[in-house]
């Protein structure tokens, strides 16, 4: 008995648990001022585990102090230096400026990835007092740069998120050269049984603009060598250069979208072709584990993952994707005219020979229904007497449900006052 006393405080208990969770895309979403910042945590998989961690600290930049760093830096460089703006600890304004001593080093999540040597990983907490506490790399040498601006959001004791003025480097940390510099695209690709698509982007001249776009971020999908084999695809020989090229960027988009991206991504997907002469795009379906990609022409499955490192994703697909810029289909024809030579119907009379209108039919008795009418429209009465009976069904459903839970309120009340 005293088990089932402690139920109602148990299920208290469990949805506070519940609700305590946190989701930092949500947290920066409700301030436009921050959707860059936020926008690269979603794109470098941050974000993820900023959301799996119970202790942390979002150190976070304004669009304008961000994308000073941010826009001259490939993706993997900036994932980096918002690990840096991570930290493994809670710090809201209160604790910020009682740090004993004054000063404080906290771990940030660029430690964690094995890349940082020394303190490179770390950031120095000083209250300067009169109000204001600096942050800093906590490498030997480096200033206090930025400043403590504002507090964004807190969930004590789980996340908290407070704004900066300025980005914190580390030394080092923006001299990391691209990923694409040392990595064979195409031979990934061809490895992975898509040799027809490698030769496709090599010789049209492709191969160059990914390996470029891939520093800021680029997904591939990559067409297997079975899909130019299937049936409906187009005679590439047919296209004009333009076409062709068009058609494999249609195969890239400009972002880093690794799986879970693809599977919460609603909105149209852009491509490399995607300009103002046409949209370019395409939108992603969820099924289970199964990714389904429709471009309004045709759709393909991605079969598999050739590579997933941030900046860059490369699958295989099963189709070959098919922009409807360039293989909308066609309407159905028109009717064909009548031929010439069908007999014309046989003359009507002329005006003067026109017979005299008849006069109108008197209107039929009130509740009469003349014989052969058609029964598919209702009538105004039928239209009045069926509608009450929709509103009735719901309201007798609403009731019903409303009565069984007040029943199980009461009976759970009744119980629990005789325990």
């Amino acid at each position: 008995m005293a088990a089932q006393s402690h139920l109602p405080l148990l299920l208290l208990l469990s949805f506070l648990a519940v609700v305590s969770a946190h989701n930092i895309t949500d947290i920066l979403a409700a301030d436009p001022q921050y959707s860059d910042f936020n926008n690269f945590l979603s794109q470098t998989r941050l974000a993820d585990e900023i959301n799996t961690r119970q202790t942390i600290t979002v150190l976070v930049l304004n669009n304008a102090a961000f994308s000073a760093v941010a826009d001259k830096h490939p993706l993997s460089v900036v994932k980096n230096l918002l690990s840096l703006h991570i930290l493994l600890d809670y710090f809201d304004n209160n604790k910020l400026h009682q740090i004993t001593n004054g000063t404080t080093l906290s771990t940030t999540l660029y430690q964690t990835t094995g890349t940082a040597n020394g303190n490179v990983g770390s950031v120095n907490i000083t209250d300067l007092k009169g109000g204001k506490v600096g942050f800093g790399s906590a490498a030997s040498g480096s200033k206090l740069d930025s400043t403590y601006t504002k507090s964004v959001k807190q969930i004590p004791y789980n996340i908290s998120v407070i704004e900066i003025s300025a980005p914190i480097i580390a030394p080092g940390i923006l001299a990391a050269p691209p990923p694409s510099a040392n990595l064979n695209i195409t031979a990934l690709i061809e490895k992975a049984g898509c040799k027809t698509f490698a030769s496709l982007i090599s010789t049209n001249g492709l191969i160059k603009t990914f390996q470029s776009t891939a520093d800021k971020g680029l997904t591939i999908f990559a067409p297997n060598d079975e899909a130019f084999k299937a049936r409906g695809v187009p005679d590439l020989s047919k296209l004009t250069n333009a076409e062709v090229v068009s058609l494999l960027q249609y195969h890239a988009t400009p972002k880093y979208l690794p799986v879970g991206s693809l599977k919460t991504t609603k909105d149209a997907i852009n491509t490399l072709a995607s300009n103002g002469a046409g949209k370019y795009d395409f939108t992603v379906s969820t099924a289970g584990d199964s990714l389904t990609i429709h471009t309004g022409v045709d759709s393909s499955r991605i079969a598999d993952t050739i590579l997933d490192s941030t900046p860059l994703s490369i699958y295989s697909v099963d189709s070959v994707l098919l922009p409807p810029e360039l293989f909308a289909k066609s309407p159905s024809p028109a009717p064909a005219p009548e031929p010439a030579s069908a007999p014309s119907p046989s003359p009507g009379p002329t005006p003067a020979e026109a017979p005299s209108p008849l006069p109108a039919s008197p209107p039929a008795p009130a509740g009469e229904t003349p014989a052969g009418a058609p029964a598919d429209a209702p009538s105004s009465a039928a239209e009045r007497s069926t509608s009450p009976g929709k509103n009735d069904g719901v309201h007798v459903k609403a009731s019903a449900v409303l009565t069984v839970t007040v029943t199980a309120l009461s009976a759970l009340l009744i119980s629990t006052t005789f325990m």
